[in-house]
């Protein structure tokens, strides 16, 4: 068969199938364009998901009939001043957006520039069927319609109506997530969907474009390293989800999907946050035009750093840092369901008063809700009798017992002084403003992890040697897994060795984690070892490994504190990174307010 030169037609079909795989990717190209532009307000309106009608319309410079003329044509650009194609700013610059789109759809494109007459192009699928004036305000205003109706083999691919709409809403939400500065306005079938204001703040916009919350329950991210900036939100390890759909990066303004980004977030939330749970984060990659190639994919999507080790370490240790400084920090206020759950008892009216005001009961009474007295001496008030009605029975006078110490004053700890324990689960502590609640097994396996990790970085973890090593049997693979690691592991107090090719030895397990079942320790350590992703290296993989350990040893729910233990577990937290969360990143505390205790009661 000949060589043969393909029709123009065809030419600009087959770039479609590149830029144009759906409407989203029309979407996103023309909602850049208006960006460049240097447009203040942008307005998107979709019908069926994009299929069926894509209108984008902006307030900015515009462009003369000429220039409308030659945007129409493929390759032709104003984005590039020069042949420098490595200095570009831009988010568009390659020029085949609106001739690609114009070959697949029927393309209607408006635009008027300051002080001129605005003028119209329409387009069907490659043909040029009419131009003349048009009547619109300075700015550019693009229709598309029917997309694909006449490629029936690439419309056939699109999926239903509200999944493209849905890839239509979050494209345009990443680039109002770049530019906080532009107001963005999205409809979909005639109802308004979107509606941010322009000159919000990065940490603003984020919280309105993902989930509000995570204003109150992010941290901000401001890093300088050389000529590279690294800038954006990271929500709490306490504040997640089951999906890493609110994960977004930027690259000098241009919104990427970057496999770099998932494993320095892996990395950063290593041990704070389950396997299948996911963090909300923005970050925002300022980067020299000559570190980064922009120009690596047809859709522009994608981008290639010069040194992506340097990158990946700026973001995993920036992201690292932040979480540290912010110490015990968790999610603090409990949802408004949870309090909404709680529930007012409805109070009987007294009956009129009988007898004697004043009584006396030699012995106490069963209280109605089972409480009974708490031993002495631990600084928590006794319940030294039962809730009786007034009306038949006068209160009994307490007894006053002589402290042995003056109780610790709550104005000098953040999450206050332990009052007692409910359900052997869970601490209840009184704050200066309010009434923390602390899950004991959660904050317990936290410190254990932090401790654990200290021994990671050159303090070893002190061993408690056994009394008679146990053998633990396994496969030869985990053996052999084990065995390599055996010098790092020694450094988190596991002392174990081979003892023939399917079994291994342990000798000495972490004196912190007390008596514990060694079968199952190391047979858990061994499974990590295997499990995590391939591309760690050995000691990224026993900083999770350390999680597994850390729950094995940690005081486990049920387990009843003194008090003095309740209030040393307090102010460790304190002064532990991370003790806000879990190691599966879930919080360990939570704070009820005392305006909310208020309402609960009526007060307010």
């Amino acid at each position: 068969m000949s060589i043969r030169r393909l029709p123009e037609k065809l030419v600009n079909r087959i770039a479609a199938g590149e830029v144009v795989e759906r409407p989203a990717a029309a979407l996103k190209e023309l909602v850049e364009n208006a960006i460049d532009a240097g447009s203040a307000r942008i307005s998107a309106r979709i019908s069926e998901g994009g299929i069926a009608r894509l209108e984008v319309e902006d307030d900015g410079c515009g462009m003369t009939a000429a220039d409308m003329a030659l945007a129409l044509e493929r390759h032709a650009t104003s984005k590039l001043p020069d042949d420098a194609i490595e200095d570009v700013v831009t988010l568009g610059f390659r020029g085949e957006a609106l001739p690609s789109i114009a070959s697949v759809a029927r393309l209607t494109l408006e635009s008027r520039v300051a002080g001129s007459d605005g003028w119209k192009h329409i387009v069907d699928n490659g043909a040029l069927v009419d131009e003349g004036p048009a009547a619109l305000a300075n700015g550019t205003r693009v229709l598309v319609e029917d997309l694909f109706a006449r490629v029936p083999a690439r419309r056939k691919f699109l999926r239903s109506a509200r999944s493209e709409y849905a890839a239509c809403l979050d494209v345009v939400k990443r680039l109002a997530m770049a530019r906080p500065d532009i107001a963005f306005v999205v409809e979909h079938d005639g109802r308004r969907i979107l509606d941010v204001q322009g000159g919000q703040d990065q940490i603003a916009r984020v919280a309105a474009l993902t989930q509000r919350e995570l204003a109150t329950n992010s941290i901000g991210i401001d890093l300088d390293r050389g000529d590279v900036h690294l800038g954006g939100v990271i929500s709490l390890p306490t504040y997640n989800r089951g999906i890493a759909d609110h994960q977004y990066l930027f690259v000098n303004g241009r919104p990427v999907k970057d496999r770099l980004l998932v494993g320095a977030l892996r990395g950063a939330y290593a041990d704070l946050l389950a396997r299948d749970r996911h963090p909300v984060v923005a970050l925002f990659l300022d980067v020299p035009t000559s570190e980064v190639d922009v120009n690596v994919h047809p859709a522009k999507t994608e981008v290639r750093f010069r040194d992506p080790q340097l990158i990946r370490g700026m973001i995993v240790g920036g992201l690292r840092r932040a979480l540290d400084e912010h110490g015990f920090r968790s999610v603090q206020r409990p949802a408004e369901a949870a309090l909404a759950a709680w529930q007012q008892e409805p109070v009987a009216p007294p009956e009129p008063a009988t007898g004697f005001l004043f009584a006396q009961r030699a012995e106490p009474a069963a209280h109605p809700f089972g409480a009974t007295a708490l031993p002495a001496g631990e600084g928590v008030a006794r319940v030294y009798d039962s809730v009786i009605p007034f009306a038949s029975v006068a209160p009994i006078a307490g007894r006053a017992a002589v402290a042995d110490a003056a109780p610790p004053q709550a104005d000098d700890h953040p999450l206050g002084i332990a009052r007692g324990q409910i359900a052997n689960t869970y601490i209840v502590a009184e704050a200066a403003d309010g009434l923390v609640i602390v899950d004991q097994h959660a904050a317990h396996e936290r410190l254990v992890l932090e401790q654990l990790r200290h021994g990671m970085a050159g303090r070893a973890v002190a061993s408690q040697g056994l009394l008679l090593p146990e053998v633990v049997e396994l496969d030869e693979p985990a053996c052999d897994r084990l065995e390599s690691a055996a010098h790092q592991l020694a450094a988190l107090g596991v002392e174990l060795e081979r003892f023939g090719p399917a079994a291994v030895m342990v000798r000495a397990t972490p004196a912190m984690l007390g008596p514990i079942d060694c079968r199952k320790l190391v047979t858990d350590i061994a499974d990590d070892l295997a499990g995590y992703d391939a591309a760690l290296g050995l000691n990224e993989k026993l900083e999770l490994v350390a999680a597994t350990m850390a729950c094995h040893g940690s005081v486990r729910a049920g387990r009843t504190l003194s008090v003095p233990e309740m209030n040393a577990l307090l102010r460790t937290m304190e002064v532990t990174p991370h003790s806000g969360q879990c190691n599966h990143g879930r919080p360990t505390w939570v704070k009820l307010q005392m305006a909310d205790v208020e309402r609960l009661f009526g007060r307010k």
